[in-house]
């Protein structure tokens, strides 16, 4: 069995509304503004799905900044797994810069059969996440139903590309600090967040912590996968792709080569998060 936990379906409509939505929403413009950046919805995740073998995907948006997008995209997500309860498991988008307005949004979306918070993205949304007041409401709503809030990770180093940010592992080291008691992922293997687990005091800290695998073959070599399963525990890594920046072919390929012990494999590709999204 195969769970993609990092993938990303919108509403047809904004492929159609690309010029406006980059006007209206920061991240959409700095994610989705360009022609040849894809947009997926449900039906083509389902249908990349089955051609590369995934057998559920849960399904994001961005970390929007216009609040109307928002809404529009998490009614999509919505629909989309109430239609496809077996295959599909969802994620609510809310900025937690709006305040009080966040917290309702994703109560509404939490009560509608959605599992968790994110994806977060600090840089675009236009808020500290390092900032304890700001960051509060959202997380004390995530943590009182123990939901998982997944955060967009930065690496300090390497490469630019589009929408990588400065969402770095010490900004993310004081964001899980500040929230001890949340199921917190990172995406992206947390920028590099996991390598700082051979300090005990930074281990301790990521008891909560899962990181996720997506964009991997963009960032790191296969070998990135056994290192983080043993520095953070083989239970803490869950497979994912980031669909549709990427078909999960090759991200799959990429784990399955990695020379995992079975076991670690298929806690990675599947049990992690079958435990973690209760499936």
């Amino acid at each position: 069995m195969v769970i993609d936990a990092h993938c990303h379906i919108l509403p047809p409509s904004f492929g159609d509304r690309r010029a406006e939505f980059a006007q209206r929403d920061a991240t959409f413009a700095a994610l989705l503004s360009d022609p040849n950046a894809r947009i997926a919805s449900a039906d083509d995740l389902l249908e990349a799905m089955d051609r590369d073998g995934v057998d559920r995907a849960v399904v994001m948006g961005m970390g929007w900044t216009d609040h109307q997008v928002a809404v529009e995209a998490n009614d999509y997500i919505i629909q989309a797994v109430t239609d496809n309860p077996g295959r599909l498991t969802g994620f609510c988008s809310v900025n937690p810069a709006w305040g009080e307005p966040a917290v309702t949004e994703a109560q509404r979306c939490l009560d509608a059969g959605l599992v968790g918070i994110g994806e977060l993205h600090a840089d675009t949304q236009g808020f500290d996440i390092t900032d304890v007041a700001a960051l509060a409401p959202v997380m004390e709503l995530a943590r009182s139903d123990r939901r998982p809030v997944l955060v967009h990770a930065s690496e300090p180093v390497g490469h630019q590309y589009p929408g990588k940010g400065a969402n770095t592992p010490d900004k993310l080291y004081r964001f899980i600090q500040n929230f001890p008691g949340n199921v917190i992922i990172c995406a992206h293997w947390g920028g590099g967040l996991p390598f700082y687990s051979l300090m005990p005091e930074v281990k301790e800290s990521l008891k909560n912590v899962y990181f996720d695998s997506a964009a991997s073959p963009f960032l790191y070599r296969p070998e990135v996968f056994g290192a983080v399963s043993e520095l953070a525990g083989a239970g803490k890594v869950l497979f994912a792709s980031d669909y549709p920046l990427l078909e999960m072919s090759r991200p799959l390929e990429q784990a399955r080569s990695a020379g995992l012990a079975p076991d670690v494999e298929a806690a990675l590709l599947s049990g992690n998060a079958a435990k973690l999204f209760g499936l």
